[in-house]
């Protein structure tokens, strides 16, 4: 296996860090340490059978009795038993640092930490592990840190046994971890000891209305982790699995990710929470005034509704005229890019899990790529290009970086890859990224294969100044902070699926990825179906939600998915389209429950504009909007886009829609009525 690469720490600082480092001597009752505001509490200690263990209190109640630490090896004796605590160090940091794009320009970074050293016995080889845990105000980080010791050269890991034993009873909003499709699933709310097997993140609501967040940090050369029920409330991670046998196999020394949890009064504070960017290490790639946010539209819709096709024929969707006819249309709307997916050969015949006939460099007949680039640059229009692999990353690695080079002369700087396989089905020949070609392995789209993938993928586009948006990805875990050009991904059930069948996504699946999936990173979800209908019923929205949904669903690109004689049945709605922006300077949560409705004010970077706006559930409500995020002493035009009298998701009165117009000012209030499957958008200009 390859060594941990040490990443390069070429953030932003706005503040210089203090640092203060403290070596304790051997432990005897174990090891406490607490958040700078002191509300979190961590205990670390072992037990009578000398397994590590960790703990937290928050505001004097346990939170996580105590939970088990280590590791399951397939050769050797296990690293679970037989520790005692060495020695610890201290350490705490409180920087301010600029992210080049995203929900906010400044993220505060705060903490305190401890290592505490683990020591096993003779009897066990008296092997060595670290853990580190960083206390921040609003929840807990920690991993382990393997360092170099003699009779110890690979770690081959079957899995781990970090527990996680939650205290208090409460509810639970999770899609199962290990499925065939993936994290492309319907989310479940159940007592939180109804929970098997989940992906992260996982979201709960404590009797106490306390809130939580499991998930994972920095996941670099790893297998992504499941969360499993062991009993009651007592979960622990598992680890994806692998074609080798270990689920992870690391030389020495190495570091896991991160072990995550978020943890707040309310779902403002779990929303609005940095914990695992902060995890991750600062910008690795330098300058990337390259990467560049925006809106797009697509020949994307009409292949998913099959109006077209990606393979050749009569009905094949990436035609030169049809792109060149997109290009128009996104000139004239201020639109960024054009996404062109099935422009290249290997869509012929059955592709799903195969991809060894994609090529990344060769167009259809019907397609000119050097034509349509030169007609968009003419334009001021960018192609998003498409990579789709069929799961087949051996055929991807072997051709990628020819088809990120063609890409580069000509101009395009986006690029959406895809991993259409079930999970499980990823084919690979290599045990990483450039390694000797052996035979043909299958792999998860989470394990550590597919992890590494991942990583090579960003980084060889990095080097052509090209970035990408992942579908059937790994989870996001805060890297886009190291790897800028990460710039979105899917990883959840997108609007696709409402193309497949009548409101095939709820009108609560919105309202539930705020506070689920989207807690992970910025999320591809393809918004702007403003005719609301699929190739087999409508949407689980009303107009203005598909509005809101720029507001709900933050990702640095964003598309408007209809078909553009759609779009254009709605000048109205396209010009607050054309208007909100995707990258911004301030993101809160200014009205919100888990699963129910979510309401966010942003504001854009580049302009003193606010934007307000987000998503309901199926239960009308009206809610009452604060604006206490403006500046004083300054009024603001507020156009409004509202769900109209009687709207709902339900009927054809799904189409419903009203327009307002008043001034406001900070401290002003505003009762917005929220249909059924309903939203709202709103921008805010100074007057």
């Amino acid at each position: 296996m390859k060594p941990l690469a040490l990443l390069a720490s070429a953030g932003i600082v706005i503040a210089a860090p203090a640092m203060a480092q403290e070596t304790k001597p051997p432990q005897t009752s174990g090891v406490t340490a607490q958040s700078p505001d002191g509300s979190i509490v961590l205990t670390v200690t072992t037990d009578n059978d000398s397994r590590p263990m960790w703990s937290l209190t928050r505001k004097g109640k346990l939170l996580i009795a105590p939970s088990k630490l280590g590791f399951i090896l397939t050769d050797g004796l296990n690293m679970t038993r037989g520790f005692a605590i060495e020695s610890s160090d201290t350490a705490k940091g409180d920087d301010t640092w600029e992210q080049p794009w995203g929900e906010r320009r400044f993220v505060k970074d705060r903490y305190n930490q401890v290592t505490v050293r683990f020591k096993q016995g003779k009897t066990y080889g008296t092997r060595l592990m670290n853990v580190t845990f960083r206390l921040f105000d609003n929840g807990v980080g920690f991993r382990y840190e393997i360092p170099e010791q003699p009779g110890l050269k690979t770690m081959k890991i079957a899995d781990e046994t970090t527990e996680f034993d939650i205290v208090p009873k409460g509810t639970a909003w999770w899609i199962p971890g290990g499925e065939w499709n993936r994290y492309e699933q319907v989310y479940q709310k159940t007592p939180i000891d109804a929970v098997s097997t989940a992906h992260t993140p996982i979201t709960m609501k404590l009797e106490d209305g306390t809130h939580l967040s499991f998930h994972e940090a920095a996941l670099v050369d790893y297998a992504g982790y499941w969360f499993k029920r062991a009993s009651g409330q007592t979960f622990r991670t598992t680890l994806s699995p692998s074609s080798r046998g270990p689920r992870v196999v690391r030389d020495l020394p190495f570091a896991t990710p991160w072990r995550t949890v978020r943890i707040a009064d309310d779902a403002e504070g779990l929303v609005d929470n940095d914990l695992e960017l902060n995890l991750n290490e600062p910008n690795k790639l330098g300058d990337v005034s390259w990467v560049k946010p925006g809106r797009y539209i697509g020949i994307w819709w009409g292949m998913i509704r099959n109006d077209w096709t990606w393979a050749e024929g009569p009905k094949h969707g990436a035609t030169t005229e049809r792109t060149k006819q997109y290009i128009d249309y996104a000139a004239k709307h201020k639109f960024r890019g054009v996404l062109v997916e099935g422009w290249n050969k290997g869509w012929n015949g059955d592709w799903f899990g195969h991809g060894d006939e994609f090529s990344f460099t060769q167009a259809t007949p019907d397609f000119d790529i050097e034509a349509v680039t030169k007609y968009a640059a003419k334009k001021g229009v960018k192609l998003i290009g498409h990579h789709e692999t069929g799961g087949n990353i051996a055929n991807y690695e072997a051709n990628m970086d020819a088809g990120f080079a063609l890409y580069q002369k000509l101009g395009v700087d986006t690029v959406k890859t895809g991993y259409v396989a079930d999970h499980g089905g990823v084919i690979a020949n290599t045990d990483y990224p450039g390694g000797p070609v052996g035979p043909v392995r299958m792999e998860w789209h989470d394990g550590q294969r597919q992890v590494e993938h991942h990583l090579a993928v960003v980084e060889d586009a990095a080097k052509h100044h090209i970035a990408i948006d992942a579908h059937e990805p790994v989870k996001d875990t805060g890297l886009r902070r190291t790897y800028p050009n990460w710039v979105s991904r899917e990883g959840a059930r997108g609007m696709e699926y409402n193309a497949w069948g009548k409101f095939a996504n709820g009108p609560d699946h919105e309202p539930t990825l705020v506070y689920t999936r989207m807690l992970s990173g910025p999320m591809d979800f393809t918004p702007g179906v403003l005719s609301l209908e699929g190739a087999n019923g409508p949407l689980a929205s009303t107009l203005a939600k598909q509005l809101g949904l720029y507001l709900a669903i933050y990702s640095p690109i964003q598309m408007a998915a209809d078909f553009i004689e759609q779009l254009d049945k709605y000048p109205r709605e396209m010009n607050f389209i054309e208007s909100v922006p995707t990258d911004w300077a301030e993101s809160h949560l200014i009205a919100g429950e888990v699963g129910d409705y979510a309401i966010f004010a942003r504001k854009d970077r580049n302009s003193p504009r606010w934007f307000v706006g987000g998503v309901n559930d199926a239960t009308a409500r009206t809610v009452t909007l604060k604006f206490d995020f403006l500046d004083a002493g300054k009024s603001y035009k507020a156009s409004v886009w509202k769900d109209g009298e009687g709207a709902t998701y339900e009927t054809e009165a799904r189409h419903n829609i009203a327009y307002d117009t008043r001034t406001v000012k900070k401290g002003d209030t505003m009762d917005v009525w929220l249909a059924p499957g309903g939203g709202t958008a709103i921008r805010l200009e100074p007057r």
